[in-house]
């Protein structure tokens, strides 16, 4: 019978070395000597390192603050340099020390001294390179992940965690599952997807920049290439630690018939959003009226579209409304617009008069065309008024309609005034029953 290991057991035994190792360095730091005199000049380095960062976070603090115009980055990293000024103090000071105890004694002799410089160079280099995580709780976990890896590694300790944690492992079959394994597949894609972030960032950025493309697909394209290299990243991180992915299959396509029913809206709007990009019938900049939501269409995401109102207000549209409703999509193959107002006047005034009038007004309004000149037509007797239709072209409604509107109707009233064109409105005279005629 072949006998299996027990977890606990080559816990305690871990647990037992590390101990009988403590108690060692421990013994050797208590004997007078060389080692610990190394302890000694650690410490010493460490107390002069907390001094220096007090003093030297004031001085980096006025010089950034009598600076302006630093990019964001660059702030970033200050601040990361800020809150480790000791660590950087202490870590060259003890490269300096280490170097000239190289040189005046034995190298065994500074050993500590070059392995506390190597530590904190590390730890350095590693909250430096960590910003390149942009979440903040991710950051911190990768951070103390990096740390704690490279302390192990530099104690020489590391092979022995590493064994340890592969005998904590879940086996069913020949499905086999360590805490080390776990913990080398988060490393690696999170690893993989950092640099698939920086990839697609560095790959969005040069789409954009690309004229000849137009907004809709640029969207499309960026959407793509992060989809392609999170997954790619994805799929080399589960392959790279051994994970066998053919297993899941089944459970994966039971899985997405369950998604298929339950979020039919979300697929129904990324299909929607999808085939808005394509067709380019709706792209950022646009001039949108949906219903009573008249704005510009600011961004075009997998699940809505972000609509911005003259009054500051975003609307997230879902992408199935577009597809589905009615779209007025006020510069989709051109940008110009016709503007119709309707007004009366009374029956004593020329009809021919008002019209050359009206046509006047309007040419006389800034963002009214003049080569597409202003018509103005009869369209009625009314009760107390001849009504008039007065339509003119404008070709950049995203200045908005209401105010040219407003501003056409403005002219006409000055001109009518002026040329006493008189504006019929409602009278109604009221008598009391009971009193005298």
């Amino acid at each position: 019978m072949n006998e299996t290991s027990d977890p606990f057991a080559d816990f305690l035994v871990t647990l037992e070395g590390l101990w009988v190792n403590a108690l060692g360095f421990l013994s050797g730091v208590l004997t007078p000597g060389w080692r610990q005199n190394q302890v000694l000049i650690v410490l010493g380095l460490a107390l002069i390192a907390w001094g220096l960062h007090r003093y030297s976070d004031t001085a980096v603090q006025n010089y950034v603050r009598a600076r302006e115009g630093w990019a964001k980055w660059q702030l970033r990293l200050i601040v990361v340099a800020r809150r480790r000024l000791g660590l950087i103090w202490f870590a060259l000071m003890a490269w300096a020390v280490y170097a000239v105890m190289q040189n005046i004694t034995w190298p065994s002799r500074s050993y500590l001294v070059g392995l506390g410089a190597t530590l904190a160079t590390v730890w350095v280099c590693i909250a430096f390179a960590a910003q390149l995580v942009r979440n903040r709780p991710i950051r911190r976990i990768v951070t103390w992940a990096l740390w704690i890896y490279a302390t192990l590694y530099l104690l020489n300790v590391s092979d022995d965690v590493a064994a340890f944690l592969d005998r904590l492992a879940i086996e069913v079959g020949d499905f086999r599952l360590s805490i080390l394994t776990l913990i080398s597949a988060l490393v690696v894609i999170g690893v993989l997807i950092t640099m698939a972030r920086v990839a697609s960032q560095a790959t969005a950025s040069t789409i954009r920049s690309n004229n000849e493309i137009s907004p809709s697909m640029q969207v499309l394209a960026v959407k793509a290439v992060q989809l392609a290299f999170y997954g790619f990243a994805f799929y080399m991180g589960v392959k790279a630690v051994g994970i066998d992915l053919t297993g899941l299959a089944v459970l994966s396509g039971a899985i997405g018939v369950g998604l298929g029913f339950g979020l039919q809206k979300v697929v129904s709007n990324l299909v929607s959003g999808v085939i808005i990009l394509l067709d380019k019938s709706i792209k950022p900049g646009d001039v949108i009226s949906l219903g009573e939501t008249f704005g510009w269409i600011q961004t075009l995401g997998a699940r809505y579209a972000s609509v911005v109102t003259r009054d500051g207000k975003e609307y997230l549209i879902p992408n199935e409304d577009l597809i589905t409703g009615q779209v007025v999509n006020w510069s989709h193959s051109n940008e110009f617009v016709r503007l119709d107002i309707y007004f009366g006047t009374s029956y004593g005034c020329d009809p021919h008069l008002v019209r050359k009038l009206a046509i006047d007004a309007a040419k006389g309004v800034d963002r009214v065309l003049s080569h597409r000149a202003p018509v103005c037509h009869i369209v009625g007797f009314g009760d107390s008024s001849v009504d008039y239709i007065l339509r003119f072209w404008i070709r950049d409604p995203t200045g908005g309609l209401t105010n040219i509107r407003g501003n056409v109707y403005l002219a006409l009233w000055d001109t009518f005034k002026e040329h006493e064109i008189s504006i019929p409105f409602p009278q109604r005279e009221v008598r009391m029953l009971g009193e005298p005629e």
